[in-house]
């Protein structure tokens, strides 16, 4: 199984990271782009087939490893 994992921050923290996108963008003469947060994205071979148990492994992962949960919020798909 495959795992697709977004992790953002939450609204309300500071993105600087963003904010230096968003002036690149406008840099390049690009109007009408505002508010640009910016995340990780995470793909993971899973060699679990079922799902429940997949799930639970990302959980975890995120939980304790990819998402500073006091800042960031995740989400994620499992697909075969």
């Amino acid at each position: 199984m495959k795992a697709r994992i977004k992790i953002t921050l939450k609204n309300g923290v500071l993105d600087p990271q963003g904010k230096a996108i968003e002036g690149a963008v406008k840099g390049l003469g690009i109007s009408g782009v505002s508010d640009v947060r910016q995340g990780k994205y995470v793909e993971v071979d899973l060699a679990e087939s079922d799902p429940d148990k997949a799930r639970a492994i990302v959980e975890r992962m995120c939980k304790d490893l990819l998402a500073n949960m006091v800042i960031e919020n995740y989400s994620y798909e499992i697909a075969p």
